[in-house]
């Protein structure tokens, strides 16, 4: 397992409050021993212009996953984890229903954590692959 200590999917929902996970609607719905899945509903809120999901939320369902991640790795009372870099390919349009991500490691170190996040429609297809760099920097 990598992460820091045991964390349950309540604790982890209770961290979207009143900020842009929650106002997506974005839900942790799975801790493993190396990966964290989250969904989010496609709907008027994350939708673009055209009835297709925005790029920009794949990326913050990413971002959101990711830096979870990152956090569950380290001692929260003397480090943060914040994004450092975040890329994202679009591979298919999702129209409605939920997009799930599944965050895995690529590399947890000291000061860099490196996260892969693979979004899936509800038919199993993949949306968008993403990858997220973390920094580990002390808590001020």
């Amino acid at each position: 397992m990598i992460w820091f200590e045991k964390y349950d999917l309540e604790m982890l929902n209770g961290l979207r409050n009143a900020n842009m996970a929650g106002h997506l609607g974005i839900e942790f719905t799975e801790i493993g021993d190396d990966y964290l899945k989250a969904r989010m509903p496609v709907d008027e809120k994350t939708k673009q212009a055209f009835g297709i999901l925005h790029g920009g939320a794949s990326c913050v369902l990413a971002e959101t996953i990711g830096s979870v991640a990152s956090w569950m790795c380290i001692d929260p009372s003397k480090k943060m984890a914040v994004g450092l870099e975040i890329n994202a390919n679009h591979l298919r349009s999702a129209t409605d229903g939920f997009v799930t991500g599944i965050c895995k490691p690529v590399k947890v170190g000291r000061s860099i954590h490196v996260w892969n996040i693979e979004i899936f429609k509800d038919d199993d297809k993949m949306s968008c692959t993403s990858r997220l760099t973390c920094a580990i920097i002390d808590k001020k």
